[in-house]
């Protein structure tokens, strides 16, 4: 999971580490504060030149080439199921220390952090890597079914429900890096929607299970990706967000879905903030451990949700009654919700940065030794992990500038999609009628940046 020590440490070198790495020593003595208003100005900047532009750029993408399909479908699938009970069997007998198990590594870092990048840059990679296509495809040909359970009129709702039990078990959960638990966890999960898909047939599983929905809104904004056409692919490039145009509207739980991605990783962000533990009347610098906040996190994480929805929702109703239109909230929220999508994906990214730079680290240290045994596969050797970087002020800015670069891009991206979407629906939006959407993607990009440049006890 992403890095946690205090605030309070002041160096770090390179060394065997035994705690989570943060920059937070150092960002609090960067100048950010111009940064996050100025980001707040540029978005509400772009929002006005939308507005008063007749024509929008337009988000090129074009065929780049087509190759044939490498190996039978599912294959990737069943290699990456395999791997799966290989890992919960390295969770299950290998060390406890979850820093050198790869199981929660390969969940928390490699999986939750490095492949969200990966698909938001190369398209849905998880489409081949899901490890449940395959074995489902072949169950159900050996069990001669062919058809559902009735699972596709629920929509997207039980990746709501298994979305928003994940961030509960990663946020508020007592140890969810316990290799053991995460391993029993994981299994359990694996088989419910294995018998789920088994009933009603793979191609539920784009709309049903959280990870295939969540990868498959991040991969929208990837500027490459491929498409499958029989035994054949065919390879894309476009600006960032350029398929997000070809969707069709979100549904309701579709919705619901977008609205949680964008909650979740506003609250991980926003809970171990000196803020919100002052708010909950805690001394941030004597922190009680998570078992004292978990009643108030686990309503903390509900309630961001229900606000995030609420604002959402509340501005597009405000847009539609100041444009005086008679338009339907229900034939324009679909739409609209997309724009938003940019956004969900650019602040996981930048949010979750630190963790990749470290814990990264861990994650390529426990390939080397994957069963714990002291072995060096790799030859790392054994002071190979190190944060020292994190102590360097030149490093902490680096990371500070891309962090705001992401977000400051996704939330201008945001904000064309969003005149774009508008115009296409017949809405041609004065500039009172477009600020509450304006304003909403302003307050979200300095909340954004400021949560990461916030006193935090991680």
């Amino acid at each position: 999971m992403k890095a946690r020590v205090t605030i309070a440490t002041s160096a770090l070198v390179p060394s065997d580490a035994l705690a989570h790495a943060s920059e937070r020593a150092v960002i609090l003595t960067l100048p950010t504060g111009p940064y996050i208003w100025g980001a707040g100005l540029a978005v509400a900047i772009s929002a006005a030149m939308t507005a008063f532009s007749r024509r929008l750029p337009t988000l090129a993408r074009c065929r780049i080439f087509e190759r044939p399909r490498l190996l039978p479908k599912g294959t990737t699938s069943w290699m990456s199921a395999i791997l799966f009970g290989l890992l919960i069997l390295v969770g299950l007998l290998g060390t406890r220390d979850p820093y050198e198990n790869a199981l929660p590594l390969m969940v928390w870092t490699v999986i939750w952090v490095g492949l969200t990048l990966a698909v938001a840059l190369f398209g849905n990679l998880w489409a081949d890597l899901n490890p449940w296509t395959g074995p489902v495809r072949t169950l159900r040909a050996l069990l001669g079914r062919t058809g559902g359970i009735g699972l596709a009129r629920l929509g997207h709702l039980p990746a709501v429900a298994g979305f928003f039990a994940f961030a509960w078990y990663e946020i508020v959960s007592l140890s969810p890096d316990d290799p053991a638990e995460l391993a029993l966890v994981a299994s359990g999960y694996w088989l419910l929607v294995f018998a789920l898909a088994v009933a009603e047939g793979e191609d539920w599983l784009p709309q049903g299970e959280f990870f295939s929905a969540f990868f498959g809104f991040v991969a929208r904004i990837a500027p490459f990706w491929a498409d499958y056409n029989g035994s054949r692919v065919g390879v894309h490039a476009g600006v960032p967000g350029a398929q997000i145009m070809s969707l069709p509207p979100l549904s309701k739980s579709a919705i619901a879905f977008v609205t949680l991605m964008l909650a979740t990783v506003s609250f991980d962000g926003l809970h171990e903030t000196f803020s919100w533990l002052g708010f909950l009347g805690l001394n941030p610098l004597d922190y009680p451990g998570r078992s004292a906040v978990t009643l108030p996190n686990s309503l903390g994480l509900l309630m961001t949700w229900l606000a995030m929805s609420v604002l959402i929702i509340g501005a597009i109703l405000l847009t539609l009654r100041l444009a005086r239109s008679d338009m339907p909230l229900s034939a324009i929220a679909g739409p609209w919700l997309l724009s938003f999508l940019p956004i969900a994906a650019a602040y996981h990214i930048a949010h979750y940065l630190v963790a990749l730079l470290t814990q990264g680290q861990y994650a390529i240290a426990a390939l080397s030794d994957p069963l714990g045994s002291g072995a060096d596969y790799l030859g790392l050797g054994p002071h190979w992990v190190g944060f020292g970087f994190l102590s360097q002020q030149h490093a902490v800015w680096t990371i500070w500038l891309v962090q705001f670069a992401i977000i400051l891009g996704a939330h201008l991206l945001a904000v064309l999609l969003s005149e774009q979407i508008a115009r296409r629906a017949g809405l041609n939006l004065s500039l009172a009628a477009q600020a509450p959407i304006a304003l909403l993607m302003v307050l979200y990009t300095c909340f954004g940046l400021w949560l990461l440049a916030a006193p935090a006890i991680g």
